[in-house]
């Protein structure tokens, strides 16, 4: 309990103990989404000793990332709170330290994906799957690095009905197994869960989470099918790793330098319009790669893919504390997270039927592609059309009468009649004064 109290602070500390906690995200990250992603390294030699297609093959790798996203199972124990610590201590620039920390997983594909090969070649894929869950035990470490920290908006934040905890101790003392007792919990726990996802509510984040499914349908697929694409147009084994680690080397760079340009004061009020172009271009991306059929091709597009792979995944948390605020932002991330495992379960191995019936790639990565661009342009309408609302209203407040007028800023209404009432009164007596012999 004293270590807990030492690690309180009333508002985020931008430093300190809060670059321990990037750099546990960044290990997290590595162990969990590096792992996941480099599966498709796996995915031919899966598909050959089992012998199964391609939709069958793929469902390894989907339920893999859709129970990490689902449950508290596994990774998603390590993967989202680890994700929301650092939220918690960093607050100016929190775009950088989630650069740094979601960059991992980059830093990850770039050292695994030939080292993974490696380890294929000499023990086969049982022995490689070994070695990397003795890797994966690392998050131990990364777990102790987590102070839990207290915010001001933490300690502000309305608490449980006072008048509602007193009755039920009241209760509990007259007769601990009372039907009484257990009515007033239910009541008081189901009004804290309301509140503190009450978030789900509000139209801003009913179009992200729907946003979210198809930026997830979308990008789930590519790092299934980018090795077996790449093998199918030529490239050897070593090569394809290679392309994989490119990849993984410039999603790095994506999102550091994407979260650090964002932090900057010009960019600072542009992140949500930053997060939507690096979706829209990595659709973009997906649409192209059907016609780049040779590593000259191939590595462009592992760099632009990966950069800006990298710039949005960097801007997830970003983009989900300016929807819900910084108090909600574990429970948001927690939703956000878990929308994505429904995509992530169902978009492989429909990509996979799609290459099995048709005998390329195209339908399934141009679909892909669709889905993220549509994904960015859900967001930017709704941006759009919530500016044009708010046009609308300071349009309709000029128009009206000052003095009559009411500001509003969502549920509180004031009116400014009495502040106009007594700046005239005010003028009058100065114009008296001015008017009097000296």
């Amino acid at each position: 309990m004293a270590k807990v109290n030492r690690a309180r602070s009333t508002s985020p500390p931008d430093g300190g103990w809060g670059w321990m906690i990037v750099a546990g995200c960044f290990l997290v990250t590595i162990c969990t989404r590096a792992v996941t992603r480099c599966i498709s390294i796996f995915f031919v030699e899966f598909q050959t000793y089992f012998s199964q297609d391609y939709a069958q093959t793929a469902w390894i790798h989907s339920i893999v990332d859709c129970v990490t996203m689902l449950c508290g199972l596994g990774f998603a124990l390590c993967y989202s709170p680890a994700i929301a610590m650092v939220g918690k201590y960093f607050s100016r620039r929190k775009a950088l330290a989630y650069g740094i920390s979601m960059s991992g997983s980059g830093i990850g594909i770039f050292i695994l994906a030939p080292v993974v090969q490696l380890l294929i070649e000499q023990f086969s894929w049982r022995g490689a799957l070994l070695i990397l869950g003795g890797f994966v035990l690392n998050l131990c470490v990364c777990g102790a690095l987590m102070r839990p920290i207290t915010l001001k908006e933490d300690q502000t934040t309305p608490e449980q009905n006072p008048v509602c905890r007193t009755q039920t101790q009241d209760l509990k003392q007259a007769s601990p197994c009372s039907a009484w007792t257990k009515e007033w919990v239910q009541t008081c726990l189901c009004g804290s869960l309301q509140q503190e996802y009450s978030f789900l509510l509000t139209s801003d984040f009913a179009v992200l989470a729907t946003s979210v499914l198809f930026m997830a349908y979308g990008c789930s697929p590519l790092f299934v099918y980018f090795v077996p694409y790449a093998l199918s147009v030529g490239v050897t084994h070593q090569q394809a790793a290679f392309l994989m680690s490119i990849l993984g080397v410039i999603d790095i760079i994506g999102n550091i330098t994407f979260g650090w340009l964002t932090d900057r004061r010009c960019l600072k009020n542009y992140q949500y319009v930053c997060y939507l172009f690096a979706i829209g271009l990595d659709g973009l991306c997906y649409l192209c790669l059907p016609m780049l059929q040779s590593l000259p091709l191939l590595v462009p597009f592992a760099c632009t893919f990966g950069y800006f792979d990298g710039a949005y995944v960097t801007l997830i948390p970003v983009v989900t504390a300016e929807i819900v605020g910084t108090t909600f932002l574990s429970s948001a991330l927690g939703v956000v997270y878990f929308l994505h495992a429904v995509p992530y379960l169902v978009s492989p191995p429909i990509a996979g039927w799609l290459v099995d019936t048709t005998g390329s790639y195209t339908a399934a990565f141009l679909l892909c592609g669709f889905s993220m661009i549509f994904s960015s342009l859900l967001l930017g309408f709704a941006r759009v059309v919530k500016k044009m609302k708010k046009t609308q209203l300071r349009f309709l407040a000029k128009e009206s009468d000052p003095k009559l007028q009411l500001w509003t800023n969502g549920s509180v209404a004031y009116s400014v009649a009495r502040e106009l009432d007594q700046k005239d009164g005010e003028s009058v007596t100065l114009a008296m004064l001015g008017s009097s012999p000296s």
